[in-house]
């Protein structure tokens, strides 16, 4: 058992991988339980998708896979507000229009002629392969969630509970909102490029989604959550190198589970809860 578990650690790919995913651990952690509070699940599945075709010009063009994929972001932002004032069309129905059309418009400059292999870790990942300059970037993100976070805080949980008493303590629910969408964009620009575009949210709300089930009060969520998405990583990274599967799905399908187990949990303490007591015996 011993042998199992660390072998993979005399690997180096392996043990940078592993330092990857504890970085974006600690990240979508942290910053998941404010998704999850907030109700922006959605929301961050949105922009991952949105940035797919900055990440495929940008591989197409040679250019840093960060600068594209912020392009992406600006881009599906101002196509959302725009789309958003179409008489009849809400929100939602605006926000689903936009990132149908950039994800498929990222489908099609994926089939170019000229497109670069390898051009399938964009949409999966490629975490076996990061770079020091990656880690530095996730290490980096990591240290300004954790301060962000620290610092917003009060005003994350003011406007969380209830918005209009929010502005009556003098704090404004549109610049939280807004501090909240640039760090959610930030994580998913520095993780996506390890797990790829179309998993990169599982680390974002799973690790969280799980914590919800375990802790009550946001600061022991915040805790679960991270041990949870650092678990998740690190046994997904396991599974890969033992069963030979992809790293990035690997990680999805490990944080599936503990979700899972963590509500089979909660479901059975709450059947015993409502089990009525056996009458006691009298002699």
């Amino acid at each position: 058992m011993i042998d199992w578990l660390a072998d993979p650690l005399s690997d180096p790919i392996l043990r940078r991988a592993a330092l990857e995913v504890v970085l974006l651990g600690v990240t979508g952690g942290l910053l998941g339980c404010w998704i999850v509070f907030y109700e922006l699940a959605y929301g961050a599945e949105s922009l991952a998708h949105a940035l797919f075709p900055g990440l495929v010009a940008a591989a197409l063009l040679g250019l840093p896979l960060l600068l594209g994929g912020a392009t992406g972001i600006l881009a599906a932002a101002l196509a959302v507000a725009v789309a958003g004032r179409v008489p009849g069309v809400g929100r939602d129905t605006a926000v689903a229009v936009v990132v149908t059309t950039m994800l498929g418009a990222g489908a099609l400059l994926a089939l170019s002629q000229d497109t670069p292999p390898g051009l399938g870790d964009l949409l999966f990942g490629d975490v076996l392969g990061v770079s020091d300059g990656d880690l530095a970037l996730a290490g980096g993100l990591a240290l300004a969630v954790i301060a962000a976070l620290r610092l917003l805080h009060g005003r994350l949980l003011a406007v969380g509970f209830d918005r209009t008493a929010a502005r009556a303590l003098g704090v404004s629910p549109g610049v939280v909102d807004a501090a909240l969408a640039v760090l959610l964009a930030a994580a998913i620009l520095v993780a996506v490029q390890g797990l790829g575009n179309l998993l990169v949210v599982s680390i974002l709300v799973g690790p969280a989604a799980t914590a919800r089930h375990v802790a009550d009060r946001m600061p022991a969520m915040m805790a679960a959550a991270v041990a949870t998405a650092i678990v998740a990583g690190l046994g997904g990274l396991l599974v890969s190198y033992h069963a030979d599967t992809a790293a990035g799905a690997s990680i999805a399908l490990a944080t599936v589970a503990l979700w899972a187990l963590a509500r089979l949990a909660r479901a059975l303490r709450a059947r015993r809860a409502a089990r009525p007591a056996l009458p006691s015996r009298t002699a």
